[in-house]
């Protein structure tokens, strides 16, 4: 463990909102994960593994983002993927900007894996797959895919949430998230923030505010880890961890890319059974 520390001011204006007690470690390779790493995970809700992916498939992963990205169209219509940008930038005005100047610019970039063989590879390895497996103790079955840039100096915070509120099954369905480094991801330009333990606690009622988040009066960071990550390490958690990212104010890339798996039998719910757990705006309560 190491001093506690906070994150750059987000624009909630709490200096402490992403503030950290400690370090998130792990395992290293797929093949330490052992019975004791799983029991922990169920416990715990998240798992770490530096170096699962090596050089050649980061940087195979990032060009075949970048290629994806030069194929698609910065203005809104007709782009073949969901490209969102900083809420800072105009799209239009990047029209015809090559695609590694122009990643600069994107927020998130998403369902792209049936579209790239480098992706798709990624999101099928063999140890990764094994992994979700142990942990979310089914078959699994990839759902969702996106890639994370936070850009330098523009990328904005991701408040702190749950990934089921954004999630159309049943609370009950297991669901697996594993974000993978393809920059150095770090503490000063937005690394990923944990609660150990908060997947314990149940749903949390979410609000459409900055984003659809937790309420940050509602947020006690007391206890939370920082998990930095070299590129090719990979952060798992489940759909019930607290998490969130401060923004990046430094002149350094923090690209990753993050898939959610489901289990194989799992069946979909409506959205108005997923807001009547997580909140349709806050339900009754002021945030």
């Amino acid at each position: 463990m190491v001093a506690a520390h906070a994150a750059v001011a987000p624009e909630s204006g709490r200096a402490d909102l992403y503030r950290y007690d400690g370090l998130g470690d792990g395992v290293t390779g797929f093949g330490a994960v052992t019975g004791a790493e799983v029991a922990r995970f169920r416990e715990q809700g998240w798992l770490v593994v530096h170096r699962a992916f090596g050089a050649d498939r980061v940087q195979a992963a990032l060009d075949g983002l970048l290629d994806l990205l030069a194929s698609s169209r910065p203005a809104s219509g007709g782009a073949p993927y969901d490209v969102q940008y900083e809420p800072s930038v105009d799209p239009a005005a990047l029209d015809g900007m090559p695609a590694q100047e122009r990643q600069d610019y994107v927020r998130k970039f998403m369902w792209f894996v049936k579209s790239d063989e480098r992706l798709r590879s990624l999101s099928a390895d063999t140890g990764l797959l094994d992994t979700v497996r142990r942990l979310i103790g089914a078959e699994p079955v990839l759902f969702q895919d996106m890639a994370l840039l936070k850009p330098p100096r523009i990328g904005r915070e991701k408040p702190w949430h749950q990934d089921h509120a954004y999630f159309d099954l049943p609370l009950e369905t297991p669901v697996i998230g594993v974000w993978i480094a393809l920059d150095p991801s770090t503490t000063d330009n937005g690394c990923m923030v944990v609660k150990p333990g908060s997947n314990r606690r149940g749903p949390v009622v979410h609000f459409q505010r900055r984003d659809w988040q937790i309420c940050d009066d509602h947020v006690n960071p007391h206890g939370s880890l920082a998990v930095p990550l070299q590129p090719g390490g990979c952060l798992f958690f489940t759909s019930l961890t607290h998490h969130g990212t401060a923004p990046n104010r430094t002149g350094q890339r923090r690209r990753a890319v993050q898939f959610h798996y489901r289990p194989a039998s799992a069946q979909p719910t409506s959205r108005a059974a997923r807001l009547a757990v997580f909140g349709a705006d806050g339900r009754d309560v002021s945030c």
